[in-house]
């Protein structure tokens, strides 16, 4: 029998329609060698795990109060047999039958490459500054097949945004390397548990890759009390974790939401738009960033916020609170 190359492994909570399109992507793979997909549920009510058991996915099944991002994931890795271990989410679907594939080869490129990852492309139905923002994001890991590694100490110290780029990561669409993660799990942090992962193991001496033809479709258009949650708990994570601080006065936030609502405009205009259509849709924008600004803001202060702020202005915890994936 030939051994499990490649373990496809996803947290799932309500995954909805959605969820079938992915897992008939992941399962028309076209892989050199076996692979097997496992879900692990927690706590659907939406007819989830009958979708993934009617197309032959294993599913383990958990209470909702027990899911945690890290937690979670290194679950499904303790079951899987794969000798890579490919992570995404119920709302990431492969963009091409050779995602897989190059996802692995990606992770194998080298023997010190500890984990990959690929680009994120947004859904085609997502906000226009939503495709222009992912494109211009992993437009900066480049276009080609590239491994990297802690060779600077001293620019890793000193510079947050080489340190940033180092230790990017993202459990939507990502690969381990199961001996290295049988020996360096995934944290179990409220949020930030891919990006905290990846911090520890380019310090521990490991090479982390890009792999630009591994894409997945995953993008989310947030309104603007979402956009402000979201930013909350990524500020508050890259502080607790990484000690950043995304904004780190008022008059910088201030900055920041000037800059990104033009550039946003400039990205409508660049798109066609024109008229009251340009107007009204840069006004959305620019209330959209003044949320993931101020979010920003209050997830750097989190220390200094009372108890029940923080429990309604965190989404993660909200959906952890409900089990959500």
């Amino acid at each position: 029998m030939t051994d499990i190359r490649a373990s496809v492994l996803i947290p799932v909570k309500n995954g909805g329609p959605f969820l079938g399109k992915v897992l008939d992507t992941v399962l028309a793979q076209e892989a050199p060698w076996p692979f097997e997909v496992l879900v692990m549920d927690s706590g659907s009510s939406d007819g989830s795990v009958e979708c993934a058991r009617q197309r032959g996915v294993r599913v383990e099944t958990i209470p909702a109060s027990e899911f945690g991002h890290g937690r979670t994931r290194n679950q499904l890795a303790s079951m899987a047999r794969g000798e890579f271990l490919v992570f995404i989410t119920q709302d990431a679907r492969p963009a091409s039958p050779h995602w897989l594939r190059n996802m692995v080869q990606g992770c194998d490129a080298q023997p010190d490459v500890a984990g990959a990852f690929g680009p994120h492309r947004a859904h085609p139905e997502a906000r226009y500054v939503t495709h222009k923002e992912l494109d211009q994001h992993f437009a900066g890991f480049g276009d080609t097949l590239s491994v990297v590694r802690l060779e600077d100490r001293a620019r890793f110290a000193s510079d947050p945004g080489y340190r940033q780029w180092l230790h990017f990561f993202s459990s939507n669409n990502s690969c381990i390397r199961r001996s290295v993660w049988e020996q360096l799990p995934l944290p179990e942090v409220a949020f930030a548990e891919d990006q905290t992962w990846a911090l520890r193991a380019i310090e521990a001496g490991h090479a982390k890759a890009f792999v630009p033809d591994a894409v997945v479709y995953h993008s989310h258009d947030f309104g603007v009390w979402e956009t402000l949650q979201r930013n909350f708990d990524e500020a508050r994570s890259f502080n607790r974790y990484f000690g950043y601080r995304l904004q780190g006065s008022l008059a910088q936030a201030l900055k920041s939401v000037v800059y990104l609502a033009r550039r946003d405009f400039g990205w409508l205009r660049s798109g066609g738009l024109r008229g009251w259509r340009l107007l009204k849709d840069g006004l959305y924008m620019a209330f959209i960033e003044m949320a993931r600004v101020a979010g920003q803001f209050l997830g750097t202060r989190h220390e200094r916020l009372p108890q029940w702020l923080l429990r309604s202005i965190s989404r993660d915890e909200q959906l952890q609170r409900a089990g959500g994936a």
